[in-house]
């Protein structure tokens, strides 16, 4: 597999991520005022919509590119699926925070 493929592959990826995040991230703004999910934390509701959406997304893409949905297709979904949540909710403030508070930062 040469460099290109790779690169495009990633890019593929990142797009998808920042597409179901955005999707996540309008979807939480709309239904977080619902009179059954205000007693809810927005956080949990947000991670339940990103594991609902990236099944979602798995599944249509697995159809539309004709591929027999394996079980790690669904757990791959589960694990991005925390990706997009953390993408959503403003996680890369925290993951940079904690960056810059190690010894590893330039100072």
């Amino acid at each position: 597999m040469s460099v290109e493929i790779i690169m495009q592959y990633l890019t593929y990826v990142f797009m998808a991520i920042g597409v179901l995040a955005f999707l996540v991230a309008a979807i939480v703004q709309i239904i977080k005022e619902l009179p059954w999910l205000q007693r809810i934390p927005t956080s949990l509701v947000a991670l339940t919509v990103s594991l609902i959406l990236c099944l979602l997304a798995v599944i249509i893409v697995c159809q539309y590119l004709e591929i027999a949905i394996v079980w790690y297709y669904i757990f791959a979904s589960f694990i991005a699926a925390f990706v997009v949540y953390l993408v959503a909710t403003g996680g890369w403030e925290r993951v940079t925070e904690i960056w810059h508070r190690t010894k590893y930062s330039k100072k």
